[in-house]
């Protein structure tokens, strides 16, 4: 069966292709249309993943959407029913809406794919799963596993919030679910919104940040917000909440309870927003935690996948990991809702075609993620030239040298290789790196290379068979879905004044030999790269580790703030010149900064958006 997946119309639209089970292609709408975050229906994607695949719209066998939008629908009204006359000015807003594009959503589809795809019996070839079943398939299916429990936690899908699964050959069966508007991912969401970065956006930066705080309002939370059982399951009090009728996350009363109102954007970080991030990271671990052990003990099951967008939070994967409830767990990594489109065509391929899933012998079905557009050396060349841009072509083992000596020098690189990553994570296809063990390395890329907030730490890039000698891990962990320690042999001691530091006064503190990509509580986001999965960014570590001993990059996404992950090479030319690297390296084109036409550099601090 061939399967094209679609998620669209809230935000990170996404597309995926699916043949006979084996995943061909996939990628968010954004890369193609330069949009973060882009809603929109995802017709560069479709486009790209049927040009990957070789087909055409009439090839396809079904079209299988990431949610059901008439379920959504009857939540709205319930919603606003329950809350009347609360928030009507909301609800008068987005009823025309909805009536108008959402509740005939499958005539809209239809439209769309016949303006945008072509002609096909649409009618007849689309699907609709649930929300939380599209993330529940997204994680089990290309997991590992044969058998393993399921959970998805996230923002909101039709009702569901979060849900556990049971996943076993073919088979899906949903066992429980919590629903809107008890969420662990807006309760995340509302301090995102609170600490003032960008709701569906900004949750990372609170996890960033949140080790220069201490999680002093945790039990203010615990107490107030949210009431938590046993087995996991949690109710909310939606007397601190607006995002039921309102249009902001919190109200007045949260905000006296949390002492003061919502920082605005760009606005000074000070202690207080850290041990808020501090403390909400704390209490979801505590439930994220708490809802592992009733899987756990619920399904007996060895194996754990995870998905949805809560799934992203690495540092409470970290320490569920380091918990030992599961023998082994996997994250889908592109686990929102552009993932959806993902798990919606393996949906429609096992549950709704009846096809058997292949033994998965413990390797998964991602192919490193490396699922996007890849494009041959002569195109590159041609494009780089219509640009504008200067290089020169080198063998393969040229590359791996130059680069690998312009890291160990100090240089940060623009590294576009192969396939581009599916999900939010740059692996090593589209990825900017630097020296792990330089003492401005992470102050630079922020500043003149990402122009982002100072405080956000970098993940390290590992080579695989070298990863427990430099951090506490001994398993995979190619998504870069996974926290742990440096280890205690790789960390400096600090002075007596040094520890006495608080807050952002702690960033410049060299922690490890490696201090890029340790983070202020010696933790770091790690990567490890596979000789299967990617074989020349394999290599560059391997030869940087020759050369300097250290088996460890900086790995950061090649963008800027605001903009989407590159995509095409005029995309990563682009964003060259419009930062500080040093060096770009392009399929088997090699651009120095120092050699490009100045007038085609593009200054880009004043024109960046938030993001």
């Amino acid at each position: 069966m061939r399967i094209l997946g679609i998620s669209a119309f809230y935000h990170d639209a996404a597309a995926a292709l699916v043949v006979d089970g084996d995943i061909v292609a996939a990628a968010q709408e954004e890369r193609f249309t330069r949009r973060k975050h882009d809603p929109a229906f995802p017709q560069h994607a479709i486009a790209y993943c049927l040009e990957e695949g070789g087909l055409s719209a009439r090839d396809l066998d079904a079209v299988a959407f990431y949610d059901k939008p008439f379920l959504k629908f009857e939540r709205l009204l319930e919603t606003y029913l329950a809350f009347a006359p609360r928030g009507f000015a909301s609800f008068r807003r987005a009823l025309p809406v909805w009536v108008k594009d959402k509740l005939f959503q499958k005539d809209q589809l239809i439209r769309l794919l016949n303006a945008h795809v072509g002609s096909s019996a649409w009618r007849e070839k689309l699907l609709f799963t649930e929300h939380h079943l599209s993330h529940a398939a997204s994680a089990f299916y290309p997991s590992p596993f044969d058998q393993a429990a399921i959970l998805t936690m996230d923002g909101v899908g039709e009702w569901a919030t979060t849900s556990v699964a049971l996943g076993d050959g073919r088979q899906i069966r949903m066992l429980r679910e919590l629903h809107f508007p008890h969420s662990l991912g807006l309760l995340y969401s509302a301090f995102t919104y609170y600490t003032g970065f960008r709701v569906n956006s900004g949750e990372y930066k609170v996890m960033g940040l949140a080790p220069y705080g201490e999680p002093t309002f945790a039990n203010r939370i615990r107490e107030h917000l949210i009431d938590l059982k046993p087995d996991g399951s949690f109710r909310l009090n939606l007397d601190y909440f607006d995002y039921c009728t309102g249009l902001r996350m919190t109200n007045r009363r949260f905000d006296a309870l949390m002492g003061g109102p919502p920082r605005q954007p760009e606005a000074p970080l000070t202690q207080r927003h850290m041990d808020l991030a501090a403390s909400i990271q704390t209490v979801t671990e505590d439930v994220v935690l708490r809802l592992a052990q009733g899987v756990a003990r619920e399904t007996g099951a060895r194996n754990l996948c995870l998905a949805g967008g809560v799934a992203l939070n690495c540092v409470a994967n970290g320490k569920l990991h380091r918990a030992g409830l599961f023998e082994q767990i996997w994250v889908q990594p592109a686990a929102g809702d552009a993932g959806g489109a993902l798990g919606a065509a393996l949906a429609g391929h096992h549950l709704y075609g009846g096809a058997e899933r292949a033994p998965r012998h413990g390797r998964d079905g991602m192919k490193g993620s490396y699922l996007g557009p890849a494009y041959a050396q002569p195109d590159i060349e041609a494009r780089l030239s219509r640009v504008g841009a200067r290089f020169t072509v080198v063998s393969d083992d040229a590359l791996i040298e130059r680069c690998a000596e312009a890291l160990a020098a100090g240089m940060a690189i623009g590294w576009h290789q192969g396939r581009m990553e599916f999900g939010p994570r740059a692996l090593g296809g589209r990825s900017i790196l630097g020296d792990p063990r330089s003492v401005t390395m992470q102050r630079t890329l922020n500043l003149k290379v990402k122009y982002r907030e100072s405080f956000r730490p970098f993940a390290p890039a590992v080579l695989r068979e070298d990863v427990s000698e430099w951090f506490d891990l001994d398993d995979d962990s190619p998504y870069m879905l996974l926290v742990a320690d440096v280890l205690e042999r790789h960390r400096l001691a600090m002075s007596d004044e040094q520890r006495a530091l608080f807050g952002i006064d702690r960033l410049n503190v060299p922690r490890s030999t490696i201090p890029a990509v340790t983070h202020v509580d010696y933790s770091a986001r790690i990567q490890t790269v596979h000789r299967e999965t990617h074989p020349r960014y394999h290599a560059l570590l391997k030869r940087f580790k020759a050369l300097t001993g250290c088996p460890v990059l900086v790995n950061t996404s090649f963008n800027v703030r605001g903009e989407p992950i590159v995509c095409t090479p005029e995309d990563s030319f682009r964003c060259f010149m419009g930062t500080e690297i040093d060096l770009l390296a392009v399929g088997n084109c090699l651009m120095e900064a120092a050699e490009q036409d100045p007038s085609l550099r593009s200054a880009r601090q004043g024109a960046l958006a938030l993001d």
